[in-house]
């Protein structure tokens, strides 16, 4: 595991040097099970503002909650940093030996936040009707735990399309059922939060999961 780690940093170092300082390498160390502090190596830290020692992206929340056979390597998506520049992002799942479980997380960050608007300016030349622009926008990367779990109850309650207050129980297990499927369940005394941000008991919470257990078992 020494040997793969020493690798992935040489590969990290080679990748950053190539592309310049817009570009971010990160790796999340999975197998030494501390979900706060995954972030064991990165170079241009800058790009987000992290540092080795800094929690999990969504993407890593995802990963441990899923089963590793169903995991593949994610590229060129579109991610967002906090003060709101662009990223294209992709993300490789480095395995064990066995190829049971995922040691490694290895993702790119390209700053991309000139060339949009490059991009906007000749679009607004060459466009010659309408277009819908509606769409999910990037995801936002987060330092830690808990702004990582803001930002998925935030999700949740976007996907639902209205308020925790104003939601029936129907749209509540809806929402919950998006945040389990996210992970958001792994982080430490999220129940709590999560229970109280819903207006609903722990108990409630959980049978709201099963709830959504029983549908996947049955699907």
């Amino acid at each position: 595991m020494t040997y793969t780690l020493n690798f992935l940093t040489q590969l990290a170092d080679g990748l950053a040097k190539q592309f310049g300082p817009d570009c971010e390498v990160v790796i999340h160390d999975l197998a030494k099970h501390d979900l706060d502090h995954s972030i064991v190596y990165i170079v241009n830290g800058h790009i987000t503002s992290r540092k080795i020692g800094d929690g999990p992206s969504k993407v890593v929340l995802e990963t441990l909650h899923k089963n590793p056979d169903t995991v593949h390597d994610h590229f060129s998506y579109l991610t967002r940093n906090a003060d709101g520049r662009i990223l294209k992002s992709s993300t490789m799942y480095i395995r064990s030996e066995d190829r049971k479980k995922i040691d490694y997380i290895f993702s790119i960050n390209y700053d991309i936040t000139a060339l949009t608007t490059i991009e906007q300016a000749v679009k607004n030349l060459i466009e010659t009707e309408s277009q819908d622009d509606r769409h999910h926008g990037p995801d936002p990367i987060v330092h830690n735990v808990n702004d990582l779990l803001d930002t998925l109850i935030q999700e949740s309650v976007e996907l639902v399309g209205k308020p925790a207050a104003l939601m029936n129980k129907e749209e509540k297990v809806t929402a919950i059922q998006f945040l389990n499927d996210a992970g958001a369940f792994l982080i430490t005394r999220s129940g709590d939060k999560i229970s109280k941000y819903f207006g609903i008991s722990k108990f409630t919470l959980y049978s709201y999961i099963d709830v959504n257990n029983k549908k996947s078992e049955e699907a």
